[in-house]
């Protein structure tokens, strides 16, 4: 069943919160689900019939300027990390897993960073590496449209806020892969990134600002298990995101997946979710 909440946040403002319990009898791991750009914090559906099998219970949020949630403008990647902690707090949950996808799965990575205590595993897929990343070409490999998007958000909140009052949806960002699996399996992301859009461009530019500024935690700080899942024919957040991320957690697997983009790579996230099960200590 799923239950909605907020979450006061100190200094002000509100989370948004969702928590999905699977019931029945046992103790259930928790997994912090966070959520892609542009979309809302409802925890993942397709991958519910996993989760009922393995046990597991979704809590997740808004991110701030998204759906019911408080902008912050300015915030880092390593504000999940808090933000977590205070929707835990609040269900009385103190050790946790954490899942996300695209720029979901960077913030549960620098979340993971900067709250070592509470984490015992992440999966990640299909996330972005950080800016500054020694040895990695960041912009190489991206699609036109997501390059220039990043780019503006590198030249200030102003640049980034012409941009997206100009901005047109561009289908080649997506592999043929993904616009199968948004079709299919996956569709369930066209709701929530609606839902996402719906209110305006806030929550999205500040996520940008903040993929492209520092992450406010070194993923080499990680301590909890992490899995890493990318497709090889990425065009948002290449694979060489992944398999630098791979290089700097050193508790990282990556599996990297040949035929996949951005969204086909979820094909692997209910295995993935197997192995968050089993790796959370």
């Amino acid at each position: 069943m799923l239950t909605e909440f907020d979450v006061a946040v100190p200094g002000g403002g509100v989370l948004h919160a969702y928590d999905v319990d699977p019931g029945g009898p046992g103790e259930h791991l928790t997994v912090i689900w966070h959520h892609g750009t542009p979309n809302i914090g409802t925890p993942p559906e397709p991958l519910f019939p996993a989760a009922a099998r393995l046990g597991v219970r979704w809590v997740s949020y808004d991110r701030p300027g998204y759906g019911r949630s408080t902008p912050a403008p300015g915030r880092d990647l390593a504000s999940a990390g808090r933000y977590a902690e205070l929707v835990a707090d609040v269900l009385g949950v103190e050790r946790y897993a954490m899942a996300g996808h695209s720029g979901g799965g960077s913030h549960a990575l620098a979340g993971a960073a900067a709250r070592p205590g509470r984490v015992t595993a992440v999966l990640s897929v299909a996330g972005l590496a950080p800016l500054d990343a020694g040895d990695l070409d960041w912009f190489a490999g991206m699609g036109p449209a997501s390059a220039a998007s990043l780019h503006a958000a590198v030249a200030g909140r102003a640049a980034k806020e012409r941009f997206e009052a100009a901005a047109e949806f561009d289908p080649e960002m997506f592999t043929a892969a993904d616009h199968a699996a948004l079709a299919g399996e996956w569709a369930w992301l066209n709701g929530v990134a609606e839902a996402g859009s719906a209110p305006g461009s806030t929550g999205l530019i500040d996520d940008d600002l903040a993929y492209v500024a520092p992450w406010g935690a070194d993923p080499a700080e990680v301590r909890a298990p992490v899995l890493l899942l990318h497709g090889q024919k990425d065009r948002i957040a290449p694979a060489a995101h992944g398999e630098w991320l791979a290089r700097r957690c050193r508790s990282a697997q990556l599996r990297l997946t040949p035929g996949d983009g951005h969204i086909s790579a979820l094909a692997g996230a209910a295995s993935g979710l197997e192995w968050l099960h089993a790796h959370a200590g």
